[in-house]
């Protein structure tokens, strides 16, 4: 019988991707998620019956426990950017992280893969890092053999970034950024997807991921917007006026319980500061035998979108070249 692996969060941007590698290599996967009626979609990533969402709510034991029941292999992908309401920071990426690898090891799980991020730290300047930090402190309390990935920011189709921004861009000729010169690299998602598979299949150890180039925040914009042919000013915004904004659109957020969420926080203005690139002697994606994928492979498959005529863009570029005589 194909062995059997659960993976949290496994409906999200990185964990479709890990189930779709799963499904690929026979795997039988369990996508354990808050709402199973809308992971339907990874479904087909296998045979009939292969992939099954299964509802789960890492904030309680029993739940963990039973989705993770005759499992070999567990995948931790849950994240959040929320410090605020049940489902936070340190809900979910501090206690729901150990509470996952604790009960992976009460229930001798052969393998245990975690999804970090660069910048995880305990003594982080942001709250986001420092639930991260815990979390990967308490996931190797009880299992010291886990895989943990900490990515750098992630692109793909479904990215929250390259999408969000190129979205930004069509409103105005003006597109703000808050750090500009804050250094990024970038990281593709089924890149990711590759490296959590060699967790899956028995590596362990820490592993920063970071694609084969180092840009700062103004110059991914730059390179954004030649994919998009759009032509914008990318403007810096300055950490204090970033702060403060941050700190208007947290109180917002505040008074209205949580209802309205403003673009950025100020744990997030923090974040900013620092840069996300992978560190000198962190082991990474070559060893683990992945080669990175280049961000100009990928970005003109998803984002052109957003160009002035979305798909009929490069028709009429060439009509414009046609000479009648």
């Amino acid at each position: 019988m194909s062995k059997l692996a659960t993976v949290y969060g496994g409906s999200g941007f990185v964990g479709r991707y890990i189930v779709r590698r799963l499904a690929k290599e026979g795997w039988r996967v369990r996508v354990a998620v808050r709402r199973p009626n809308e992971a339907i979609f990874v479904k087909p990533y296998g045979v009939v019956g292969q992939v099954e969402p299964v509802f789960c709510n890492i904030r309680d034991d029993a739940s963990v426990r039973l989705v993770m029941e005759g499992a070999d292999a567990v995948i931790n992908c849950v994240g959040t950017f929320a410090k605020g309401g049940k489902n936070n920071f340190d809900a979910v990426q501090d206690e729901g992280a150990e509470r996952i690898a604790r009960i992976a090891s009460e229930l001798a799980v052969d393998q245990l893969v975690h999804l970090s991020a660069i910048g995880a730290d305990v003594d982080s300047e942001t709250l986001y890092g420092q639930s991260k930090g815990r979390g990967e402190a308490g996931v190797l309390r009880h299992f010291a053999d886990a895989m943990i990935l900490r990515p750098s920011v992630v692109f793909g189709p479904e990215d929250e970034f390259f999408n969000r921004f190129a979205s930004m861009s069509r409103f105005g000729p003006v597109l703000p950024v808050i750090g500009a010169d804050t250094k990024f690299q970038p990281v593709y998602v089924d890149d990711v997807a590759q490296a959590a598979m060699a967790g899956v299949n028995g590596t362990s150890g820490t592993f920063e991921l970071g694609g084969p180039d180092v840009n700062t925040f103004r110059d991914l914009m730059n390179e954004m917007l030649q994919v998009i042919r759009r032509r914008r000013l990318v403007l810096n915004v300055p950490f204090f006026v970033g702060g403060i904004m941050g700190w208007s659109f947290d109180l917002l957020s505040t008074l209205t319980g949580g209802l309205i969420k403003g673009p950025v926080t100020r744990d997030q203005v923090t974040s900013l500061k620092s840069d996300v690139v992978v560190g000198d002697s962190a082991k990474g994606l070559a060893d683990l035998g992945v080669t990175p994928t280049s961000m100009e492979a990928v970005l003109p498959s998803y984002l052109w979108r957003f160009r002035p005529s979305g798909q009929y863009d490069a028709i009429k570029e060439s009509a414009k070249n046609l000479r009648v005589d």
